[in-house]
């Protein structure tokens, strides 16, 4: 059984569409971070999202631009790549699921995609606390920039096997992440997982990696600039 509830969430002067679904017992929260014009309903990142959901994670997906924004990015392509802007929402995000009831004692994990991934590294360098482990598929991690070498989270790298500029630049970036890493390569898939099965693999090595890392805190400290 799950609660599912729809939310519009403050986030760095704007406010946030999200889709909330908090399966019963609950063992952490993953938000996810879109990237390359997606939104809260990418087909994708639902696929990944049920699976969680079946190993008793809650998910927050989430629009990181407003519809007006998406509307400007559609034309221009400009706000999916603003990592500042992106992580700046994120980590606002990750502050709000410290207060929100339901989510106030899970441990926090960020599932990024594509420049999602850079926005969810960004958003674990500055919450080193309450973010505890971070996924990246099909990620521009190198697009977090100096930010990388303070990510101390367990951070596992997900690409394709037939995406190889990406897979260079996250070998790259791998090289610089502080913490733990783990680089994982579906076999036969392309940028966006098309093919059949390996949007599967990508769940269940994200679902084995959160389960893995994400803990209870019962008495979680809410940032002081929350």
């Amino acid at each position: 059984m799950a609660v599912t509830e729809t939310v519009s969430i403050p986030a760095a002067g704007v406010s946030l569409d999200a889709d909330v679904v908090v399966p019963r017992p609950a063992h952490g929260v993953v938000l996810f971070a879109h990237g390359s014009g997606s939104g809260r309903h990418s087909p994708r990142n639902r696929h990944v999202a049920a699976a969680l959901h079946d190993a008793e994670l809650a998910t927050v997906l989430v629009d990181l631009l407003t519809p007006e924004e998406e509307r400007v990015d559609a034309l221009t392509a400009a706000l999916r790549f603003d990592i500042g802007l992106l992580a700046e929402r994120l980590v606002a995000l990750v502050d709000w699921a410290g207060r929100h009831g339901p989510l106030a004692e899970l441990g926090v994990g960020l599932f990024g995609a594509s420049t999602g991934a850079a926005a969810a590294l960004v958003a674990a360098a500055e919450r080193p606390v309450s973010v505890q482990a971070v996924v990246s598929r099909g990620g521009r991690p190198d697009l977090a920039g100096d930010h990388l070498r303070l990510v101390r989270q367990p951070t596992l790298l997900i690409v394709g096997e037939l995406d190889p500029v990406v897979i260079e630049l996250n070998r790259e970036a791998m090289e610089l992440l502080a913490g733990e890493t783990a680089f994982a390569v579906v076999a036969g898939a392309t940028h966006l997982f098309e093919e059949p099965g390996a949007l599967d693999q990508v769940a269940h090595l994200a679902r084995d990696w959160f389960r893995r890392h994400l803990r209870s805190v019962p008495h979680r400290q809410v940032h002081p600039s929350a």
